[in-house]
């Protein structure tokens, strides 16, 4: 039988922006979870945060790499690196 850990996360406000948490339970295999926190050299929330921001910053990726050879920009970039 596969062990899992469930986690809970009271909703708070956090950092500089006013968006609240919402508190969760989560199931995850404790295998998985071990080696997340290695990777991240994290706590569980801190660590369950990095995992959610890599999936949303996903489709951005996608989007910005449909965009590969298809925007012209205003300022070359040797303008943009004199203008540092």
């Amino acid at each position: 039988m596969e062990r899992s850990i469930t986690l809970c996360n009271a909703g708070k406000k956090y950092g500089e922006e006013s968006m609240f948490s919402r508190k969760i339970t989560v199931e995850i295999p404790a295998e998985l979870l071990v080696k997340a926190q290695k990777a991240s050299g994290a706590g569980i929330t801190q660590t369950i945060r990095a995992g959610l921001e890599l999936v949303a910053a996903g489709k951005a990726y996608e989007r910005l790499l449909r965009l590969n050879g298809k925007v012209r920009f205003s300022r070359t970039l040797e303008e943009l690196k004199a203008d540092r």
